[in-house]
């Protein structure tokens, strides 16, 4: 080809792409879909207490166990576990038949005693007065001496009868206490009022002495017993606030506050038992397993609320706003929960803003108008 056939290729195709370019339009960008309705939050760096979780069980601040002190066979039991009770109220009962009749067979004997003290009273009242009697006449030389010696004799006979008397009279009513005691420990009934935790027997089982029979708990203050390690001895004070976290309670964290710390640590374990008394809360109950925070200063976590959460198969990511409000899914990696709170530990920043409660939606690349 020589040199005009070339000047003319290149001449031709330079005015074929000028035409081209004034023939045809850039595409413009998609308007990106607008989302409303959703709420947004963001991610606060917040200070947290550091420390150590001890596990424990609700208890109450008093408690019982009813045991038996006779044996007998159980006639009656009043109660379930979970039962109200009154102070006073009849929980078990034992058969108290001997224990019965020997209360009456020792009222019989105090009875006994008691008119056998009469008569000596008499007795001794009337000897007393023939004594003096016979003072009288000793004085005025009209008995013998042998005849006052009798009388005297039969007034210190009379007065020790009396003594007597009145001591078997004591040991009767001793007997007739302890008989009585012994009848009521055959009726075993609630030192105060609260709940039955625990009914170890039936009617018809036989009830030694020492045998647990029921458990009752004192209705009022409940307590969350743990155990912490004797490093952390130091670290506790009587009155001071602990943060609480029950498992099965859905209102979130409790402030209790260190009601006791054993003086003696466990030798086996070198762990210290500290009961900490709980605020009043509906659903609190006695037996619940709970987790106390044990603070030993603080650190810093980010947190999200847990709403802005996504689970996509086996990772937690969170849909995350740029400056105009554009959406973008973004993984992140979680540590601890904090009631509706979640730590974030990697994948995100301070300051950012995150959708919340976005379900299933598909919010990548559109513009999120904020719920006002």
């Amino acid at each position: 080809m020589n040199g005009f056939q070339n000047k003319f290729v290149v001449l031709f195709a330079t005015s074929a792409l000028a035409l081209s370019g004034c023939t045809s339009k850039r595409p413009e960008a998609a308007a990106p879909t607008v989302v409303t309705g959703l709420a947004i939050a963001q991610a606060q760096e917040q200070q947290m207490p550091n420390g150590i979780d001890a596990i424990g069980t609700v208890r109450a601040r008093e408690s019982a166990i009813l045991s038996a002190q006779v044996m007998g066979r159980i006639t009656s039991v009043g109660v379930h576990e979970g039962d109200a009770v009154r102070a006073g109220q009849l929980l078990v009962t034992l058969d108290n038949a001997e224990a019965r009749s020997d209360v009456e067979r020792s009222s019989a004997t105090v009875a006994s005693s008691e008119q056998d003290v009469k008569i000596a009273q008499t007795e001794a009242s009337l000897a007393s007065s023939t004594l003096q009697r016979y003072q009288l006449l000793r004085e005025r030389k009209t008995v013998s001496p042998q005849e006052f010696d009798e009388v005297d004799r039969r007034s210190q006979a009379a007065a020790a009868k009396l003594e007597s008397a009145k001591a078997r009279l004591l040991a009767a009513k001793a007997a007739e206490t302890r008989a009585g005691t012994v009848a009521d420990y055959t009726r075993l009934s609630a030192p105060f009022t609260g709940f039955v935790t625990a009914r170890h027997v039936d009617p018809g089982a036989m009830a030694t002495p020492g045998m647990p029979l029921i458990e009752v708990e004192k209705a009022g203050i409940l307590q969350l017993n743990v155990t912490v390690d004797e490093s952390l001895a130091g670290d506790l004070q009587k009155g001071m606030p602990v943060p609480i976290e029950i498992a099965a309670l859905i209102h979130g964290p409790l402030t209790g506050r260190v009601a006791e710390i054993n003086s003696a640590a466990d030798p086996t374990s070198h762990s210290f038992l500290v009961k900490i008394d709980l605020p009043m809360t509906t659903g609190l109950r006695s037996g619940m397993f709970g987790t106390a925070k044990i603070g030993r200063g603080s650190h810093s976590v980010l947190l999200v609320p847990q709403s802005a959460v996504v689970t996509h198969g086996s990772l937690n990511a969170v849909w995350v706003l740029d400056g105009n409000h554009i959406a973008s899914l973004r993984y992140v990696t979680l540590g601890a929960r904090y009631s509706d709170r979640v730590e974030v530990l990697s994948g995100l920043g301070s300051g950012e803003a995150v959708v919340l409660s976005a379900g299933d939606r598909e919010l990548g690349g559109s513009r999120i108008e904020v719920r006002q």
